[in-house]
C-alpha cells in the first residue's frame, strides 16, 4: 500500500534528502585517486552522527558500513573497502540518512580524474534518464510512465538497462510501496498523487543489461565486467508536479560544475 504524505512530512523528508545531498557534497571534496573507499565511508559516518543522524544503510538487512561504494563493473550495494581508487575509475556513491524519523537516499556516479570518452557518456545519459524520469512524475499519470522514460533515453544509445533492481517509495521506511522500475510500458503500474515521495534511480549498463549477484548477498556487477552508472534522487508530488526532495547542488559546487537540470523540479515549500 503506497503511504502518501502531508506537506508536513515531506518537509522533513527533505531535510533528510538533503542531509544526504550535503554528505554526498562534503564526498565529492575527498574523491580522488589514491585513496580506498573505507576512508570514505568514515567520513560519511562521523558526518552523519555530527549532524544529529544516523546511517541508514548501517545494519540494514546486516549491511556492514554507512555508504554503498560501487567502483566500475559493480552496479550497486558495494562493499567500502581498502581497493584503491583509481585515475579513470567512476564510482557509485548510495547514502541513506535517518533524521526526524524519516530516510533520505539519494546517489551520484562520480568520474575519478580522466574518464574514457564512452564512459563519460554512459554517465552524463545516466543522469539525463533520471531527469526525464522526473518529469514523468506527475499526478495522473502512472508510474510506469516514469519507467518508460528512463528505459527509452537509455536504450536509445545502446545501454542495457538494469531490470533486476528498482527505485522504490520512501518514508519511514526506506523502501516502501511502490516499486519504480527503470523499464516499462508507458500508462501502466500505480496511478500517481499528491503525497507520492518515491526515489527514482537508473542503474545503466555500458554493455548487456544483465548483472550478476554475488555470493557476498549484496555485491551485483555487470555481466559483461563493463563499467555502470547509477543517479538518485528523492522526488515528491505537489500540486500535481514533481518536486526534488534531494539535490546535486552541493556535488556541483565542490566539483565546480555549473548546471540548471533541477531548475524545472524545485520549490519552496
Amino acid at each position: 500500500m503506497i503511504q502518501l504524505k502531508t506537506i508536513e512530512e515531506l518537509r522533513l523528508m527533505k531535510e533528510s534528502a538533503h542531509l544526504v545531498s550535503k554528505t554526498l557534497g562534503m564526498l565529492a571534496k575527498e574523491i580522488k585517486p589514491g585513496i580506498n573507499t573505507l576512508y570514505l565511508d568514515k567520513l560519511a559516518h562521523d558526518f552523519i552522527k555530527d549532524h544529529g543522524a544516523e546511517p541508514a544503510f548501517l545494519g540494514y538487512g546486516g549491511f556492514p558500513n554507512s555508504l554503498c561504494i560501487s567502483p566500475n563493473d559493480q552496479v550497486v550495494h558495494g562493499f567500502p573497502n581498502n581497493d584503491i581508487i583509481q585515475e579513470g575509475d567512476v564510482l557509485s556513491v548510495d547514502c541513506g540518512v535517518i533524521l526526524n524519523g524519516f530516510v533520505g537516499d539519494h546517489a551520484y556516479t562520480f568520474e575519478i580524474g580522466e574518464v574514457k570518452p564512452e564512459v563519460k557518456k554512459l554517465l552524463q545519459v545516466t543522469k539525463e534518464s533520471l531527469y526525464k524520469g522526473i518529469a514523468q512524475c506527475v499526478r495522473g499519470k502512472r508510474i510506469g510512465d516514469i519507467s518508460h522514460a528512463i528505459q527509452n533515453h537509455c536504450e536509445k544509445e545502446g545501454y542495457g538497462v538494469v531490470k533486476e533492481l528498482v527505485g522504490h517509495g520512501l518514508g519511514r521506511k526506506m523502501h516502501e510501496d511502490p516499486q519504480v522500475p527503470n523499464y516499462g510500458k508507458q500508462g501502466s503500474g500505480k496511478v500517481i498523487k499528491d503525497g507520492l515521495a518515491i526515489a527514482i534511480e537508473p542503474m545503466v549498463n555500458l554493455g548487456t543489461e544483465k548483472v550478476k549477484f554475488h555470493n557476498d548477498g549484496w555485491t551485483v556487477t555487470t555481466l559483461d565486467n563493463l563499467p555502470s552508472a547509477h543517479f538518485e534522487h528523492d522526488v515528491a508530488v505537489i500540486n500535481g508536479k514533481p518536486v526534488l526532495l534531494s539535490t546535486f547542488k552541493y556535488v556541483y559546487e565542490a566539483l565546480g560544475i555549473v548546471s540548471d537540470e533541477e531548475k524545472p523540479f524545485q520549490l519552496d515549500f
